[in-house]
Formats: structure tokens, sequence, C-alpha cells
């Protein structure tokens, strides 16, 4: 198979232990599949790929690592339950998800790839270092970096151990996106974001989690409040306390000029407080999926049925968008690479000027600190539901079309 110029540098590495840290698009799947073919074309071996989830595994590599098998006539069986293809050399290849790591204990294998390092747990590589042993296996750790984890560690240590090697390749050395697209997502993401990303940069994820907030971010703006003109309003509705920010939407982005928090309540409450702050005025309403169903009010009617009685626009998909992008669309909102800023927020919302202040990731984790008397998390959740609507990121797609397998570089021959 035809692959990069970079891409065929890792594959031709002598090194047995490899560790790759690459931008988006930059290719990791390609050199996963390429890294799994050169090591099955060893009659009986047992090669295995690794990714955080089994639905990962179907998604990202199954269909093309299947495609490249058919296609070299090297297939003589494929088990599409337990995603394993086996080879008329009788090698097989598995794909495994990271979360059942004592399924890979004890299997002798010839090859091993890990996808996604810096999204599994370093137990993962404990289970599967002793089945490599046996039969002199080796190992690719690929990823995009996120923080300081045991994937970064291995890529700083491989750089002066025998029979190791590391490489770092941003989303454009891998040749697939276009410079255009690059400039865009400046434009879009903020800088520890994009550095992340698309720089492959190992990024220190630990401390404050609203790390692009600042002074920049804070401002009284003259808000018109006519009948007409909607109330933007994002909300969570624990019950204590229910909280909600207030927003006005302009041509440059979204300015909070007022904030709801209300121990011990319920989701009519909170609608009563609006009415009465805001009355006869148009409300579009960004909610906490999970009030299709929960009913924090006494009637038995859920907390959306509730806003869509008071007149609301509802803005909500079936499922909350993941932390962690709720948390990477407020940052970019904030402060973008380019400098670029669509998130302000007015002085008098103190709490929520405070909560982006000092909310804190739990001690080696990339989950925020919730509970005890300093619990930012419902307000902040107000304000993610409402930017992640407005502004969200797509980390996985970044709008061009998927690269040709046959596109230019160095062929690998098997």
């Amino acid at each position: 198979m035809k692959l990069t110029d970079v891409q065929a540098e890792i594959l031709n590495h002598p090194a047995r232990f490899k560790v790759v840290a690459g931008g988006r698009r930059f290719g990791k799947s390609y050199c996963s599949i390429a890294s799994l073919a050169k090591h099955a074309r060893f009659p009986n071996s047992k090669c295995m790929y690794v990714a955080p989830t089994h639905g990962m595994c179907r998604q990202i590599l199954w269909p093309d690592l299947k495609e490249l098998m058919k296609d070299r006539k090297w297939v003589k069986k494929i088990n599409e339950s337990n995603l394993e293809i086996t080879l008329i050399n009788g090698s097989i290849i598995m794909l495994r998800s990271a979360d059942t790591p004592d399924r890979v204990r004890g299997l002798g294998l010839s090859h091993i790839v890990i996808d996604e390092a810096s999204d599994v747990s370093e137990e993962i590589w404990t289970a599967i270092r002793p089945t490599l042993s046996d039969t002199n296996g080796s190992a690719l750790i690929i990823g995009t970096p996120k923080g300081y984890n045991w994937f970064r560690e291995f890529y700083e240590n491989a750089k002066h151990q025998a029979d190791w090697h590391s490489w770092q390749f941003t989303t454009a050395q891998g040749g697939h996106v276009p410079l255009e697209e690059l400039e865009q997502a400046k434009q879009d993401l903020d800088d520890r974001t994009y550095k992340t990303e698309y720089e492959a940069q190992f990024v220190d994820a630990s401390g404050v989690v609203y790390f692009a907030f600042g002074d920049h971010n804070i401002m009284t703006k003259e808000i018109k409040q006519e009948a007409g003109i909607p109330l933007h309003v994002g909300g969570d509705f624990n019950i204590d306390p229910i909280s909600a920010v207030i927003g006005y939407k302009h041509s440059e982005g979204i300015h909070i000029y007022d904030e709801v928090e209300i121990y011990n309540s319920h989701t009519q409450e909170l609608v009563d407080e609006i009415t009465e702050r805001y009355p006869k005025r148009k409300v579009v309403f960004y909610p906490d999926a999970s009030g299709a169903a929960r009913k924090t009010s006494s009637g038995g009617v859920t907390d959306h049925i509730i806003l869509k009685n008071a007149g609301y626009v509802l803005k909500v998909g079936s499922i909350n968008p993941a932390i962690k992008d709720r948390i990477a669309s407020v940052n970019s909102a904030l402060q973008s690479k380019t400098g670029a800023i669509k998130l302000t927020i007015d002085p008098k919302c103190v709490r929520l000027i405070e909560a982006l202040r000092k909310q804190t990731y739990k001690e080696g984790t990339r989950q925020p600190e919730k509970g005890g008397s300093k619990d930012y998390s419902h307000m902040l959740d107000s304000l993610g539901y409402l930017v992640n609507t407005l502004y969200p990121l797509n980390l996985q797609h970044t709008g061009y079309n998927k690269p040709l397998r046959r596109n230019t570089g160095q062929l690998i021959r098997s």
C-alpha cells in the first residue's frame, strides 16, 4: 500500500517499540493498518489493534483493514462479531477494546498497535507488554496528545531507550488537510486546543479548566431589551442549585449579562424567575438533554415540557455533548488561537466569573472537580450547553474529503 513519506519513515524504522504523536488527520489510521499488515505477512503471527472502545475499533479501522486484506487476497476467514481476520498464511489480526485489558493477557502477540493512546489507561500496556516477550514482539503506540500522561512519558522516554523511537508529526506534515482548513481551525479553536489537536504538542492539561478566560472577556455592553429580541439561555436542571446563564447574541458572538442560581428549586421556579426579570420576551433555551425525561417539578411533567409550555424554543440534542467538548468549545469562544473572542460576560455575573476563574480538574484526570461548597459545575454546565450549541467544535472531522489510500507517497513493500 502507498503511504506518505512520514508514514513510510515510521513503518521502515528498525526500532522494536515506536511511539508516534500525530495531529488530527495526520494519517494515524492508515499507519496503523500498514503496521498490522507488515507484521501479519509472516506466517502464524498474532497481531492486535487496540482502541479505547469497541465502537472505535469497528468504525475507525475495521472497514479499511478488511478492504486492504481482501485487495491483497490474503483473507481466509473474517469473524465480524469478534473483529478478527484469519489470513491464508495462518496469521490472525484481531481488534480489541482497551476497556477490557484481561482479553489481551497471555496471547503471545507478534505485534500490537495501541491507537489513541492518550484515551486509554496505562493498564493496557501493563497487560500487553508480557504478551510480546516470548515472541520478541513489537509495538506501535500512536495517538494525539492530551496533556501530560503516560503517553507523553513514553514519547519522551523513547528518545533515550534502546530499541525505542518516537516521532511527532503535525496535521500539516500529514499532507491530507488543506492549508486553508488549518487557518480556519486557528480561528475556531483556542491556542491550547490547536496546539494539541493540530500540532501534536503535549500541553499540560492540569490546573484551571478554562485557561482561555481573562479580563478580556469581562465587559459591559449596552443590551437592547426590546420584546422582539430573544434571550439566549443556557440551563442546568440540578435542583440544588438550579442554574442558568442569560445572554444576548450579536454579530460577533454571545454576551452573557445575567445569571440565575436558585437553591432547593425546580424548573418551574426557574421559568418564573426568568419571566419576572424579562417579561414578554422570546426565550431560546439551551437545556440539559436529560430534561427530556427528568422531572424536577411536581406534577409529573418533564423539564423540557415545562420549558415548551412556557413558550420557550429549545435547542438541544438527544444526548449532552461530552464534557471535554463543552470545555473546548467554551475555551475556544473565550479566545481562539488567532485572538478572536466570541464570548464576553458582564461584571455583574459574579458567580459565573468566579466559576470560570476557579474551576479545576481533579488531580491526575481530565474531569472537572465537583461537589463541596465551591461546586461550580452547574453554572458552567449551563454556559457549556449554550456555547457548545452555538459554536460547536468537531475535532474528529475537519470538513474535507477522506484521502484515497492510493495517495502520492512512497511504496511500502511487504
